[in-house]
């Protein structure tokens, strides 16, 4: 059901960890060759080669790239109620957390007459994906669209996969999710392609779609190598690898909470992980025996079967909770429970993790949808330098320097003595021409 890997009776530093702790297979570098041509086709012939990727990896071209108004319209009036009150609800707790973001102008005064403002500016315009594989997510329109907003990013577009199904349009549920946001600009085009797409922007009967100056959102394979491809052209959040679950827990933990929070996220994927760090034999044998219990009742068993017996995905034994805390923050989890006694206190010591969910009542589930948090989090371990998305991803910190004619000239002998030290006269000289009163090195 779940390997086991057992590190009692040594504790290992970094670089043993992070050859040892389970890793889903995820070769990006392999996907350029696959991806690259789709992307330079779209570039080349726009509209035309995005409807032929369409074809070919979706099934049929849909009958517009971008959704008219009243098929977003109509997926609204047609979605659910329970489920519009749930994303209704998701978005008002995202928008709480996603407010109290919003950076403010600072300015520094260094000296008198001498000042540096950081003025935090919006992207111009950004593409927000929303996959649609072998799941539908209205949550990724709300992850991506609300700290976007809060941001006042000017221009945002949605990209999502057409769906046979659903008249080449993608999924309504997704459609209504734009609605209830108020997202105008919807575009019916998944995969390397739509990447691409907001890449470089493209032209369909009269109509431009804009390049964009950053693309966010989770994807598959493919999506993440086109977005290393072309990042440089444009700015990413993240290459999103699978989805990763890491529990730290001890004897306190309930067994069936720790099952059941591991089996969620193994649902997602097949390369999903899916990892237990545990002091407590008792306990890792109690959640294993609970996951055969449950990956035999859940809907999705063959796919979550096949996460949990992966390579990516162990209970790990430890000897302690010091050894513990090691270990996960080695792995750097896009996400982490602490399931042990007194949370709070262990979780303050985590220091790489996507987002980390302290004590019983807060699975990652909630953090999915209705926590508030984003759920939008870096993986495959680079939750050790990277933060999940948030309204600074859609920010640009821009230094405003202001001096007036005496404060260059009480700190002019300076630039001129650090520019001749680095053979950069005319650095110097940009300032005599000013000031030419003043002194190297005074």
């Amino acid at each position: 059901m779940i390997a086991r890997l057992d590190l009692r009776g040594s504790r290992p530093g970094l670089r043993e960890l992070r050859a040892a702790l389970p890793r889903a297979e995820f070769d990006v570098e392999a996907a350029l060759a696959t991806v690259r041509p789709i992307v330079e086709d779209v570039r080349d012939r726009g509209a035309v080669a995005l409807a032929e990727a369409a074809e070919r990896f979706d099934g049929g071209a849909p009958p517009s790239l971008r959704v008219p108004a009243e098929v977003v319209a109509a997926a609204l009036g047609g979605l659910d109620p329970a489920v519009r009150a749930a994303l209704e609800e998701s978005i008002r707790r995202a928008r709480i957390v996603h407010e109290a973001q919003r950076r403010t102008d600072h300015t520094t005064e260094v000296v008198h007459g001498g000042s540096v403002t950081e003025r935090w500016v919006p992207v111009d315009r950004v593409g927000l994906y929303v996959p649609g594989g072998r799941a539908v997510y209205p949550s990724s329109v709300v992850m991506n669209v609300v700290p976007a907003q809060a941001a006042r990013v000017p221009s945002l577009a949605v990209a999502s996969p057409p769906q046979r199904d659903h008249g080449g349009w993608p999924h309504p549920t997704i459609l209504a999710a734009c609605a209830l946001l108020g997202v105008e600009e919807v575009y019916a085009m998944g995969g390397a392609q739509a990447v691409a797409a907001f890449a470089y922007g493209f032209e369909e009967d009269g109509a431009v779609c804009e390049p964009v100056s950053l693309v966010t959102g989770p994807g598959n394979i493919y999506v993440t190598a086109a977005k290393r491809l072309l990042k440089g052209l444009i700015g990413i959040d993240s290459e999103a690898g699978p989805t990763e679950i890491a529990v730290l827990a001890d004897a306190t933990a309930d067994a069936e909470h720790v099952a059941s929070d591991l089996v969620s996220q193994a649902e997602h994927d097949p390369l999903a992980a899916a990892v237990l760090v545990t002091h407590d034999a008792a306990l890792a044998d109690a959640v294993e025996a609970a996951l055969v219990r449950r990956v035999a009742a859940t809907k999705h068993t063959e796919r979550v079967a096949e996460a949990l017996a992966g390579r990516q995905s162990a209970i790990v034994l430890v000897d302690d909770l010091e050894v513990g805390l090691d270990v996960v923050n080695a792995y750097a989890a896009e996400h982490l429970e602490i399931q042990t006694a007194d949370a709070a206190a262990v979780a303050a010591r985590v220091r790489n993790a996507g987002a980390v969910f302290v004590g019983p009542w807060a699975p990652v589930s909630l953090g999915d949808y209705c926590a508030g948090s984003n759920h939008v989090l870096p993986t495959g371990g680079c939750a050790c330098h990277s933060s999940g998305l948030s309204v600074q991803s859609f920010l640009r910190g821009i230094h405003v320097v202001e001096y007036d004619q005496a404060a260059l000239r009480d700190v002019g002998g300076h630039v001129v003595s650090l520019s001749r030290a680095e053979d950069l006269p005319a650095h110097g000289e940009a300032v005599l021409a000013r000031v030419p009163e003043v002194e190297p090195g005074a």
